[in-house]
């Protein structure tokens, strides 16, 4: 399998590359609208096709490339199917494999972050990788105070799909914030200040409650765009039109 985690930067949002390479066919886990451009090249550099776009959840803090990346490839955008947006093509779900050539990945259903968040486990034989979008991060979590959210909800999920797992099993996270890249299982278990040594339900919820975060600063347009797979809304400030006039003139 071919394997790259790419990095944008003003989101902190981690991009996955996946490929078959008997095939030659691709696909991306939560595409960023700021690096389509990045990703097109990446593909083109590497011969490979791209077959789908997989987001984990609706965004609050980026556009998705994931309609663009459609009109300019000719892949199909998939999305959790508790909340596909009427423009996605595909809607994945917990049970149901998701297979692309020789790449396979089992979704999770992971709410807590959002109320239709999924997570994909991929399983080659010899290693177990999780990618665990804003559910789990590295030594945080995906915050509960916005969007469908809800702690004691991300505990459970954690603890059940995620904690759950092999120890040995690396979780490769929607975002991290202190160049970090990678984390597993049984480190998360120990080193995780809000959820590790074995904390209490009730402890996890008075942490999440007790974080005062700011508003995030892109969420009034990043999920009714997302909603529309990536379409600029037009209510999207000055200062974050870079990519979408870009790309709107072509």
């Amino acid at each position: 399998m071919i394997f790259q985690q790419l990095f944008e930067p003003d989101s902190s949002t981690y991009t996955y590359l996946l490929a078959c390479p008997q095939t030659g066919q691709a696909l991306l886990i939560d595409p960023v609208l700021d690096t389509l451009q990045r990703d097109l090249d990446r593909l083109q550099q590497l011969d490979l096709k791209l077959m789908y776009t997989l987001d984990t959840h609706h965004h609050a803090d980026h556009l998705t490339s994931a309609r663009l990346l459609r009109e300019r490839t000719g892949c199909k955008v998939a999305y959790p199917a508790i909340e596909k947006p009427e423009c996605a093509d595909i809607g994945v779900k917990e049970g149901e494999p998701f297979k692309m050539g020789s790449v396979e990945l089992q979704p999770l259903f992971t709410p807590g972050h959002t109320s239709h968040h999924h997570a994909y486990l991929l399983d080659d034989g010899t290693q177990k990788r999780v990618f665990s979008g804003d559910a789990l991060l590295i030594e945080a979590c995906g915050r509960t105070d916005f969007q469908s959210g809800d702690a004691a909800t991300l505990y459970r999920s954690i603890h059940e799909k995620l904690f759950s797992l092999p120890d040995e099993t690396l979780i490769y996270p929607g975002h991290d914030y202190e160049g970090r890249f990678i984390t597993s299982v049984a480190q998360e278990k120990v080193r995780n200040p809000r959820l590790g040594g074995d904390k209490s339900l009730e402890e996890f919820v008075a942490i999440m409650n007790g974080l005062d975060l700011p508003y995030p600063r892109k969420i009034d347009f990043a999920v009714p765009g997302n909603e529309m797979c990536g379409q600029c809304p037009d209510n999207v400030p000055e200062q974050y039109r870079g990519p979408c006039d870009l790309h709107e003139q072509g």
